[in-house]
């Protein structure tokens, strides 16, 4: 394949004994130092300065820019609340200020997904493209973005960072003013308008992500950049669930070293409410689904209850079983009776709850006064209270670093034309994480 110099080339990059990874950096050629059908060795010039490149690591492909217009591309689209979802030739449009369109290579599903797409408990929006959890490139910039550029490594997030607002500038908050999820909303912030259509009818954003898309456009604020030797097919996850419960252990319940810690909920969620690398030592699994305590164990999960073999409430035996109450409990599952047993099940004095899963939202928590006189503690976290473009980079290191076996919640994989099959997986429990390649 014959470079001349100036010509815009991208480049991907397998990195032998490491991740093989796509590194689709676009770049311009300044020197050709060899030439070949396949590989070359060139020398190009990016933000960084010049970088040579060295053959057989190195793939160059010929590509046509699409920054500015429209694309077509598939999308899994929900048509009606609980019907299979279909895939649909649509157009993306090219993002406006502040906002960038993604190459989404990988998503996973979230139960969030699920719930909305049954359309239980809130106003249906419909047809809609799902999906949050995803790893992918960013294809193009609107105006005003200057920390993203196209060919860069992505986390999509459901909520914000705008760094501007009052709880941006707040080191212990992540609640963003601007940003900050709405569930309701199916259409950009900028003009109220989607970047979805088919034959020129709009079709609704979801949770301003949309990635169950080959494209999808995104509020710049809404993306983390990070690494690009992390594999985005596992690093997807980090995107909600995983990072939720994560955060929700080191950044808010904090459990001294020898604690004692209930989990409430062993789905995605609760099990990655990593508390042993927080310092406990004693973790109790509490679930009504048995099925789940030997995948538990593989998790550091140490001993289980299931309140459906009690006549009592489980509060009572977990007081019982820890001479009067765990140090932390963390709820996963948005059940508002387990929220309740959740902070009634802490040690008083100490005892901190923290609340993870979102209840129904016409649910009402309803405890004695007496559990707070007593000095129990009960806290509520939002997306684990990391800060998505600030914080995600650092969890992926984690992993980079070994720290986190992702590989552990990834229990299944489909491509893209069978995504139906990952919801089928969901509504019947079976697994945790289902990895949808957007290729397939």
């Amino acid at each position: 394949m014959a470079m001349a110099a100036g010509h815009m080339m991208r480049c991907g990059v397998v990195h032998p004994g490491v991740f093989p990874v796509l590194l689709p950096k676009i770049h311009r050629v300044e020197k050709i130092m060899s030439r070949g059908s396949q590989v070359i060795r060139c020398q190009v010039h990016d933000s960084r300065g010049f970088t040579t490149v060295q053959p057989k690591i190195r793939k160059v492909e010929e590509i046509e820019s699409t920054a500015g217009q429209v694309i077509q591309c598939r999308a899994a689209v929900a048509w009606e609340a609980g019907k299979p979802l279909a895939i649909e030739e649509i157009e993306v449009a090219p993002p406006k200020e502040m906002e960038v369109r993604l190459k989404i290579l990988y998503t996973s599903l979230c139960h969030t997904d699920v719930y909305f797409w049954e359309a239980k408990g809130q106003t249906p929006l419909f047809p809609r493209i799902f999906g949050h959890e995803a790893g992918g490139i960013v294809e193009s910039v609107g105006e005003g973005v200057t920390d993203l550029a196209p060919g860069d490594h992505v986390l999509p997030v459901f909520t914000g960072e705008c760094k501007e607002c009052v709880h941006c500038k707040r080191e212990e908050s992540n609640m963003c003013d601007l940003l900050r999820i709405n569930t309701e909303r199916g259409a950009m912030i900028s003009d109220g308008q989607s970047r979805f259509s088919i034959n020129g009818k709009p079709i609704y954003h979801f949770l301003g992500t949309s990635t169950f898309s080959e494209y999808t456009v995104i509020h710049s604020g809404c993306v983390a950049k990070i690494d690009p030797l992390a594999p985005l097919d596992k690093v997807c996850v980090l995107s909600c669930g995983i990072s939720t419960g994560l955060g929700a252990t080191l950044n808010v319940a904090k459990p001294p070293k020898g604690s004692t810690v209930a989990i409430f909920g062993l789905g995605a969620v609760g099990l990655a409410v990593r508390a042993r690398i927080a310092g406990a030592s004693r973790i109790i699994g509490v679930d009504r689904n048995p099925t789940r305590f030997d995948k538990a164990k593989k998790f550091g999960v140490t001993e289980f209850v299931n309140p459906l073999d009690y006549d009592r409430p489980v509060q009572e035996v977990l007081a019982e079983m820890t001479g009067g109450g765990v140090d932390r409990s963390i709820e996963c599952t948005g059940n508002i009776n387990a929220m309740i047993s959740a902070f009634e099940c802490v040690h008083d004095g100490w005892g901190v709850a923290v609340l993870v899963g979102v209840p129904h939202k016409e649910a009402q928590f309803k405890t004695h006064p007496i559990n707070f006189l007593n000095e129990r503690t009960l806290k509520g976290t939002f997306f684990g209270n990391y800060k998505p473009r600030t914080d995600l980079p650092s969890v992926v290191e984690m992993y980079m670093n070994k720290e986190l076996e992702l590989e552990k919640f990834i229990t299944h994989s489909v491509p893209f034309s069978e995504i139906n099959k990952a919801f089928d997986y969901m509504l019947k429990g079976d697994g945790l994480r289902c990895i949808i390649h957007m290729d397939g």
